[in-house]
């Protein structure tokens, strides 16, 4: 977008029910391959919203399966905008799965990616720079930020 009062949008939520096409081999549970892959597309729907331009995974972080989820759940990931670098955005991300029959929720994921935004031609863009307002903003831009650190820390150790 070309409007300079667009607010640009920082997160995004999507809900889905989980079809037995997802199932792992027990038929009971979501397949932890295709809840990765949803992963990555909500990371990616989150970035590219954010940057107005397409990206592409540099990364996963951590990501922690919790607790299975039930082939017929309601599951839902609320992804945010944690830090952005010059072309890169840690995106975070929470799942949370609801049983339709007896409603309970539970956390069943959380994950991190790395994102680059990146032009017609493949190559690495500037996004815009990211300005945490709220307290929950602020808190998870500095754990974005520590996690950075980490990462970078951990790879001139290797």
């Amino acid at each position: 977008m070309t409007d300079n009062n667009y607010k640009r949008e920082k997160s995004l939520t999507i809900t889905m029910l989980m079809t037995p096409d997802k199932a792992n081999f027990t038929g009971k549970n979501v397949h932890g391959g295709e809840i990765l892959k949803m992963l990555d597309h909500v990371a990616y729907a989150c970035a590219a919203r954010y940057s107005g331009t397409y990206a592409v995974t540099l990364s996963v972080d951590m990501v922690l399966f919790k607790n299975p989820i039930k082939i017929g759940s309601l599951v839902t990931f609320h992804a945010s905008v944690n830090y952005t670098g010059r072309t890169s955005m840690e995106i975070g991300i929470k799942v949370i799965s609801e049983d339709i029959k007896d409603h309970t929720l539970k956390n069943t994921n959380v994950c991190y990616f790395t994102m680059i935004a990146v032009d017609e031609e493949g190559d690495p863009t500037p996004v815009p720079k990211l300005e945490p307002e709220t307290e929950d903003e602020k808190r998870r831009y500095n754990d974005a930020i520590a996690r950075r650190e980490a990462r970078m820390s951990t790879r001139h150790a290797h």
